[in-house]
């Protein structure tokens, strides 16, 4: 089987930048369907366009633009292209780079899409400064490359952590959902009375309800950035917002920038 070497992807390499230890890269996905292979070293791949069908021997992952998936080097897997464009952004990690920051390669298991809003949001401003390359972006990518393997780090130790049973179904409800969800309708859909919710959601989310949605909906406008024909008010109402101002201000709050100003950078596709 192929292994592919450290940088190298399937695809047309648009832009490439280089670090002690770390490969960012900008690629356009041209192949129908790639042949089985595996990655000299761990990586995640951030779609930006298009549709990809990700493929490994456990999962088919159907990717739309804005979806996170994480690769180690040890699982096999292959890709079709399910648009007429596709593209994607991706940060691979030499192994010796966990051992410098005293991260845990060990725990980087397997091949999986990432849901969590936070590691979307960590990785949408990573490609903003691999966008933007001014005199700060070096040690803003630094920083937020701890952020990302810090936190995907704790999922997966969450995860394999016995959780409650209805904390799975939760975070699909919250996944799937623009529209505002009360705890009345959470504590009635998983059969979890309200006041264990309320106590337990800060606990296994990390945040308050209302906070890990609006993380969502953020989310969620991500990838539609990447679609240069939908305008900021169709975005707006896409993601479950009342206006674009009510947009405007939430997404503001999380990337000090307005939608418009990141798009400038983010969505040049």
């Amino acid at each position: 089987m192929k292994i592919l070497t450290k940088g190298t992807y399937y695809g047309n390499k648009k832009f490439e930048t280089l670090s002690s230890g770390i490969v960012l890269s900008e690629y356009d996905y041209i192949i129908p369907r790639t042949e089985w292979h595996l990655h000299e070293n761990p990586y995640f791949m951030y779609v930006l366009r298009g549709n990809v069908l990700d493929i490994n021997k456990q999962n088919t992952t159907l990717c739309p633009p804005g979806s996170l998936l994480l690769h180690n080097w040890d699982e096999a897997h292959c890709n079709t292209k399910e648009s007429h464009h596709a593209r994607g952004f991706h940060i691979e990690f030499e192994r010796g780079w966990f051992e410098n920051k005293k991260l845990d390669v060990e725990m980087w298991q397997g091949s999986r899409p990432l849901e969590n809003p936070k590691l979307h949001h960590i990785m949408a401003k990573l490609y903003f400064e691999f966008k933007c390359q001014d005199m700060y972006s070096e040690v803003t990518i630094a920083l937020l490359l701890l952020q990302l393997c810090e936190h995907t780090q704790k999922d997966q130790i969450e995860d394999s952590v016995s959780p409650p049973q209805w904390l799975s179904h939760l975070k699909q409800l919250l996944h799937d959902c623009s529209e505002p969800l009360s705890l009345q309708y959470l504590s009635k859909t998983l059969g979890v009375h309200p006041a264990h919710l309320s106590r337990a959601i800060p606990r296994y989310l990390h945040t308050t309800l209302g906070d890990y949605m609006r993380q969502q909906k953020i989310k969620m406008a991500l990838g539609y950035l990447c679609n240069a024909t939908l305008t900021l008010t169709e975005i707006s109402y896409l993601c479950g917002f009342s206006d674009q101002s009510h947009f405007t201000r939430t997404f503001k709050m999380y990337f000090n920038k307005t939608p418009k100003e990141f798009r400038r950078n983010f969505a040049q596709c």
